[in-house]
């Protein structure tokens, strides 16, 4: 099974964090032979080696895989993005990535100069696309401002959380939107809900959540697993849809539960 497309990147990606070493390269393989086409890193992940050596254990050709990576935010002036991505490019043995990201923001750092120097690599080829990360609605104003041409917001993005102005937000500026944690680090199996709506359609409650995050228009997520079993069920979640009242359901979920919330988050809607 391959992940369908999300505008120009694939649906479903693999997410790494906080994968390392043998375990991640392993699994990264793992992913592509499941039927993965998008490989998510980060700098601050500290396994874009693993996940280059994983890549090339894998049998698909480079313009087959999708290659998100993202810069840590004492990394963005204008000096400091081109040898970022330089040291980014040779761990993961790559001539480019398909998706830069600002990992979080950086208040002490103009956006516009971050962006402007993002900009600069993919013209010159060593990125293909930009986007951003942990951008509130605000924020995501003020990239947008710049004129960069942008593809994507990543943010946290499960049923235990209210993301309704951010994707709002994303929404109208025609960008896509990414879900980290989709799994809440793995609160949806203890669900009543999930559970309910997972053993009518012979599912689990992981596939559930997910399948709740593609059913919004324009949202993909990047899920982690630990496990073959696990990536397999991960991206078995084009088979079946969810009802509207299975979605309502789950929308009521939303309790506020954010399960990633470092101290050098903006302020969120």
């Amino acid at each position: 099974m391959v992940s369908p497309t999300l505008g120009a990147m694939p649906t479903v990606a693999f997410g790494t964090w906080p994968l390392k070493g043998a375990e991640c390269r392993r699994l990264v393989t793992q992913a592509i032979d499941a039927g993965y086409r998008h490989i998510d890193t980060a700098q601050g992940y500290g396994n874009e080696a693993d996940v280059g050596a994983g890549l090339d254990d894998a049998s698909l050709s480079r313009d087959q895989v999708f290659v998100t990576t993202k810069i840590w935010p004492d990394r963005l002036s204008e000096r400091m993005i081109a040898p970022a991505l330089a040291e980014s490019l040779e761990r993961l043995r790559l001539d480019y990535v398909d998706l830069l990201l600002i990992h979080w923001p950086n208040p002490q750092v103009p956006l516009s100069e971050t962006l402007f120097a993002m900009d600069a690599e993919r013209r010159a080829g060593r990125v293909r696309h930009i986007g951003v990360s942990n951008f509130n609605t605000a924020l995501l104003s003020d990239a947008l401002a710049t004129g960069v041409p942008l593809l994507c917001n990543q943010v946290e993005f499960h049923p235990f959380l209210d993301q309704s102005k951010i994707l709002a937000a994303t929404r109208a500026a025609n960008l896509n939107l990414i879900a980290f944690s989709p799994l809440a680090r793995g609160r949806v199996n203890e669900s009543a809900v999930l559970r309910t709506i997972a053993a009518r359609l012979d599912r689990t409650p992981a596939q559930i959540a997910l399948r709740w995050i593609i059913q919004h228009e324009g949202v993909g997520y990047a899920a982690k697993a630990s496990s073959r079993p696990r990536i397999e069920e991960n991206i078995d979640v084009f088979s079946f849809e969810l009802t509207l009242d299975d979605m309502a359901a789950i929308d009521g979920l939303a309790d506020g539960g954010r399960v990633v919330n470092l101290s050098i988050a903006p302020t969120w809607d």
